[in-house]
């Protein structure tokens, strides 16, 4: 199975533009009303500092994820969304045959969704845990890569 999120990269630069957008309302209404107010400057570092807040938390979240479970290997890969065609300086990519897993869990926090996966290495017994966002993947598509990894932690108990 082989399924990514990357139509969700338009609603990301969205979600920027109305940030941008927003922060430049506030400054010119609090820049108008400083006039009346003594104390400009605190609403206006005010602001920047929740309109920063807010950038960041928008850029920790946005990724891109891809799940390819097609052969004998599983391949995982986070990205960033926005300028990852140029830099990759928040890849995170693991490749792992599908014997090798263990467990995993999907861990659903207020805004943040994450995949960790528990990967078992057959010479020194030592497991490995990976972590992946999947915040911004459908419920459906979680859905299916829940199933898929069932499907190979069953199978590997069998064996």
């Amino acid at each position: 199975m082989r399924t990514s999120n990357y139509k969700v990269k338009n609603i990301i630069i969205s979600v920027y533009f109305v940030l941008i957008m927003f922060a430049v309302f506030l400054l010119i209404l609090f820049n108008t009303f400083g006039d009346i107010e003594n104390n400009s400057f605190t609403s206006t570092f005010i602001i920047w500092f929740i309109f920063i807040a807010l950038f960041f938390l928008v850029h920790f979240i946005s990724k891109y994820f891809e799940y390819d479970s097609d052969g004998l290997k599983v391949t995982v890969k986070n990205k960033g969304l926005l300028i990852s065609e140029y830099f990759n300086y928040r890849e995170h990519t693991v490749t792992f045959k599908k014997s090798r897993l263990v467990d995993f869990k999907m861990n659903n926090y207020i805004i943040y969704k994450e995949l960790v996966l528990f990967i078992g290495n057959k010479k020194d017994h030592h497991i490995n845990k990976e972590r992946f966002n999947i915040t911004l993947v459908t419920q459906k598509k979680r859905k299916f890569i829940r199933h898929s990894l069932i499907k190979m932690i069953k199978n590997n108990s069998k064996e």
